[in-house]
């Protein structure tokens, strides 16, 4: 077989599909088809938290696998709970219920999807539930009795298609005053079995009622406010997610990636809406966590999520847009188009979020959400290239970077995209003391090209403003940073390029300000927010407060020359020579041509005792003086 392509596993498998579909379907198919998209993500955002993968999806079905018989039955009980309190929200002609039937079987692989009769028992046992129920066949129910609080009935032998022998079945018992009962021996007459369906039914019908009308429980787990990491700030505060990338082809990863960036990118431009950075949402990419847990660690009221699947020419879409606070789904959608239409449903799901939390975009806000965006594929891969080399902080990524960037200037020359980045990649070779003087031209001639071609580019503005500051042009550096936040209000890292300006400006207080909203709006941050704030300490003599700052920096980039120097620095402020030393000699082992005399040329203070005060100690950590 496996030279067919094939592999055979053992695997506990998931089948669900819908109650009464057609009907549904007849009485309302557009409504039916909005709710069957909402659930359908519901599903797989379950099905991911719990460990597992949706390998199929076709009609009004779902098809999933676990390693874990435990993790597919507990998904299976959050899902009913979780439709049952979406359904709660619905008319009862519109409600949408789901059977689900669980198996432990062997299957058969290729590629990515699954076969054989594991698959096809699952599927029989889904037939065998009952409306927003539970039949699991006894393999699985073998592995999961005694080690979850849920009872079991025991509905006998069946007898399922193309199946040649009988299939033990037992229905899960979800309610609380059921948790460890197993009712039910030996094999059920029909006249029984009807019967108690008909009485699981009735309960289920009148549960629905007093549920909808008595308790109303949420979608999801409501976060805590109480327990948020940080305060909810006083504005519609909200954390797009990684899209998740359901093609199964991981070069479609920038695809996947580039859709929830531009809709990032594209909300942080307004400052009537608080947007997380995409550093720290990105950091929950590929894990299966709550949004309970993402807007309690990041400190907001709204979650957006979604997935993508692309075939050739087609690209499916979906996205939600979930109230953290209560649980409640705020509006969800799903988006079947060719290919070339992928920015308008970006475009679709940014207004849709911002109509939803009812923000009224002022004229210099369309202006900036709209202007000059991406609208080409190619370049929004390259794009996210560009972003994904920009953050390794190496000097062979710096190299790599400046060639991708002049890839995107040949695609797209009339777009400030290419243009920026080349920006960036001239002012770190010149940092690194790589012909400073011609590649800082280079770098101030991209960064005009860039604002040129787009005024509202924050990031351009901001780059504009580092070249000014290693110009030592302290105010027009500050000028073109504050321009940069007000162009991207949310924008964490422009928040951070402007502490770093006013560090080296001497105005160390206003700095922390601006550092601090970085890390809000970055939770998360890169080492260089650390490294900032350890600065901002430093030169307010605060240095007990610096050294973790720096120590967290170097913990993100332990190969840092810059941030080992900061080390040494602090720590002959703080009366501590040898560790002084021992940081030193890690940052000349780095960087062998660091001196006292390359910093005090390429450092850019403007004030001469903030300058003095770090050459000094350098000399006293043991850095050469140097030509």
């Amino acid at each position: 077989m496996a030279e067919e392509g094939f592999e055979r596993k053992l695997a506990a498998i998931l089948s669900a599909d819908v109650e009464g579909y057609s009907r549904l379907m007849d009485d309302d198919e557009e409504a039916t088809v909005r709710t069957l998209t909402s659930y359908r993500s519901t599903i797989s955002n379950l099905v991911q938290q719990y460990s597992g993968s949706v390998v199929d999806s076709p009609g009004d079905n779902i098809l999933a696998e676990f390693k874990s018989v435990v993790d597919a039955v507990n998904c299976a009980v959050k899902i009913q709970r979780d439709i049952a309190g979406q359904n709660a929200e619905l008319p009862d002609e519109r409600k949408m219920q789901f059977r689900i039937g669980v198996n432990l079987g062997d299957v058969i692989e290729e590629e990515d999807r699954i076969y054989g009769a594991g698959v096809n028992i699952a599927a029989r046992l889904e037939g065998l539930a009952d409306a927003a129920g539970i039949c699991i066949s006894g393999t699985a129910f073998d592995q999961v009795k005694g080690k979850l609080s849920l009872g079991y009935q025991f509905v006998g032998e069946q007898t399922v298609k193309n199946i040649p022998d009988p299939v033990r079945a037992y229905k899960v018992l979800m309610e609380e005053k059921d948790a460890g009962k197993l009712i039910g021996v030996g094999k059920k007459t029909p006249k029984s079995r009807w019967m108690e369906i008909a009485a699981i039914a009735a309960f289920v019908a009148i549960g629905l009622v007093i549920y909808q009308f008595y308790v109303r429980q949420p979608a999801i787990e409501p976060a805590s406010v109480e327990k948020m990491a940080y305060p909810l700030p006083d504005k519609p505060s909200i954390a797009v997610l990684a899209f998740d990338n359901l093609s199964g082809d991981p070069e479609q990863e920038y695809f996947t990636d580039g859709l929830s960036e531009e809709i990032i990118n594209a909300l942080a431009k307004s400052n009537q809406l608080f947007v997380i950075a995409r550093n720290s949402t990105f950091v929950y990419k590929g894990k299966p966590v709550s949004v309970k847990q993402v807007a309690e660690e990041l400190g907001v009221r709204y979650v957006l999520e979604g997935s993508v699947r692309k075939s050739e020419d087609r690209v499916r879409v979906t996205a939600q847009l979930i109230d953290a606070t209560t649980g409640h789904h705020l509006w969800s959608e799903r988006y079947d188009r060719e290919l070339k239409d992928i920015f308008a449903v970006q475009d679709e799901i940014t207004m849709k979020i911002i109509t939803a939390l009812q923000v009224e975009l002022t004229d210099g806000e369309q202006m900036r959400i709209w202007a000059k965006r991406i609208k080409r594929l190619d370049v929004l891969l390259k794009g996210m290239e560009l972003i994904s080399i920009s953050r390794k902080s190496t000097q062979e990524s710096v190299i790599r970077w400046g060639q991708v960037a002049q890839e995107v200037v040949d695609m797209a020359p009339d777009l400030a995209v290419g243009y920026r980045h080349l920006g960036w990649y001239h002012y770190f070779l010149a940092a690194w003391g790589k012909s400073p003087r011609e590649n800082l031209k280079k770098a101030y001639g991209f960064a005009l090209k860039a604002i040129s071609l787009d005024e509202y580019d924050g990031m351009s503005h901001g780059l504009l403003g580092n070249v000014y500051l290693t110009m030592r042009q302290h105010e027009k550096a500050i000028a073109a940073g504050k321009r940069a936040i007000e162009l991207d209000p949310n924008g964490a890292d422009v928040h951070m390029y402007l502490g770093y300006t006013l560090n080296f400006a001497g105005r160390p207080d206003e700095a922390l300000g601006y550092l601090n909203k970085a890390i809000r709006l970055n939770p998360f941050p890169p080492y260089y927010v650390h490294r900032n704030m350890g600065q901002s300490y430093l030169l307010k003599g605060q240095y007990e407060k610096a050294l973790p700052e720096f120590k967290k920096a170097l913990q993100l980039h332990p190969k840092s020359s810059q941030i080992h120097t900061n080390l040494a620095v602090i720590y002959i402020l703080l009366g501590r020579e040898k560790e002084a030393r021992a940081s030193a000699d890690k940052a000349l082992e780095l960087f062998p041509n660091l001196s006292v005399s390359f910093v005090a040329k390429t450092a850019p203070y403007k004030n001469q005792a903030d300058l003095e005060l770090i050459l000094d100690a350098m000399r006293k950590a043991g850095f050469p003086e140097g030509a």
